[in-house]
């Protein structure tokens, strides 16, 4: 889809590609009954180059699904090819026995794939608490396995969503001193949205070749700035996972700390941000988008305050009615910050200042009314001292929001 967010900058050596993986990438989306609404829910992505290298990162939830303990316990992370992942069913919450299917899982794909076991990862996303069927998976997986294709990107990527009302996806070009490559993604999250890395899949995949090191290293530095940074319900889910792959088919290397890996990683962090701006804007039952940007001299109150801004269901309601009522803003900046009272804090919305050293000040009343009336609206705390600063990016609370999790499982 068409994206463009005054918050997220295309850089000038990025550009726009035809849909379609990088070389060295095979996918496909298939049904294979899970989802009770039915539809695609099983994908599966092949590198088949045996030189891929890549890069993980997973929730940080003390309660795991059993896809994630298998991948990060079982699994060369720094030289995955495959990834088989499905929708409708977490596996998560479901002991020993999810363990178990998630193995079935991972060495089924690994026979359709002709790939290793270790370099075979398992992702899932649905309902937490219900066993998996794994007989429709294995099926899934071989029906997928006749389906893969350099463009099965599309189907893949149809195949992880939930509640999304929109598929998550990019193909960009970028173009660095030594050739240009091709770098595409496919996401899916749309609740069990927190800052404390998303509730999502990820999957990246480019045709340049990395060092492992540099995979995650990039990775790592992009995820912060992007699913790190984003809320829809500050609920932390149990699945999160984002792989970067790189083949090295297209016969460039991004070499360590060279300008290839600076614009390099330009482009990914371009990306991760596109998706995560997607995501919250994909908010369930959202209708508006909120940025927070808190600055200061003490970087734990500045991560704070901007997290508990983004988290507030006062404020998120506020940014869904379109009310510029920063008292809620103060009060949410007040319960992270609780000991530094009393607290000399500034506060802006969409350059507007309302509060300046803890206390109200005049305004245009009517311009802020409008200001905040569009689907974008931006927030600036400022706290004592200078820098330090953190940004989130959240969505509203609406009704549908309620809705939508009061009916999940029925």
């Amino acid at each position: 889809m068409s994206f463009s967010s005054r918050w997220v900058e295309t850089p000038a050596h990025v550009t726009e590609a035809e849909p379609g993986l990088p070389q060295g990438f095979r996918a496909a989306g298939v049904a294979c009954g899970l989802k009770l609404s039915g539809g695609l829910d099983l994908g599966l992505l092949v590198a088949d180059e045996p030189g891929t290298t890549s890069a993980a990162r997973f929730t940080r939830s003390g309660v795991l699904a059993a896809p994630v303990l298998l991948t990060q316990e079982r699994c060369r992370l720094d030289a995955l090819r495959v990834v088989v992942a499905n929708a409708g069913n977490a596996n998560a919450a479901t002991g020993r026995r999810g363990v178990e299917d998630a193995a079935r899982m991972q060495g089924g794909a690994s026979m359709a794939a002709g790939i290793r076991e270790d370099q075979v990862a398992v992702a899932s996303t649905g309902v937490i608490g219900v066993p998996l069927d794994v007989d429709k998976v294995i099926k899934g997986i071989l029906a997928a396995r006749g389906e893969l294709a350099p463009y099965g990107d599309d189907t893949f990527g149809e195949a992880i969503r939930t509640t999304d009302k929109f598929a998550k996806s990019a193909a960009l070009d970028v173009a660095l001193p030594s050739g240009t490559v091709r770098l595409t993604a496919q996401a899916k999250g749309a609740g069990m949205i927190s800052p404390a890395f998303a509730t999502m899949l990820c999957f990246v995949q480019t045709d340049a070749a990395l060092a492992p090191e540099t995979a995650d290293l990039l990775l790592g530095v992009c995820v912060k700035r992007s699913f790190d940074r984003i809320s829809v319900d500050g609920q932390l889910s149990t699945n999160d996972t984002a792989i970067l792959m790189a083949s090295g088919a297209g016969g460039v290397r991004v070499a360590p700390e060279s300008a290839d890996e600076v614009r390099f990683g330009e482009a990914l962090d371009y990306l991760l941000r596109r998706l995560a701006m997607l995501i919250v804007r994909d908010g369930e039952g959202a209708k508006r988008v909120g940025r927070v940007v808190v600055h200061g001299g003490h970087e734990p109150h500045v991560v704070a305050a901007a997290r508990a801004v983004a988290g507030s269901p006062l404020v998120k309601a506020a940014l869904h009615g379109g009310d510029p009522n920063w008292g809620r803003i103060a009060q949410a900046v007040g319960q992270a910050v609780h000991d530094s009272a009393p607290l000399p804090v500034d506060v802006w919305i969409e350059d507007t200042q309302v509060c300046a050293k803890g206390a109200a000040i005049p305004y245009d009343e009517r311009a802020l009314a409008a200001a905040v009336a569009g689907e974008e609206v931006e927030y600036t705390v400022g706290l004592p001292g200078e820098g330090a600063e953190a940004e989130v990016f959240f969505s509203d609370l609406s009704h549908e929001y309620v809705t939508i999790n009061a009916e999940y499982t029925t």
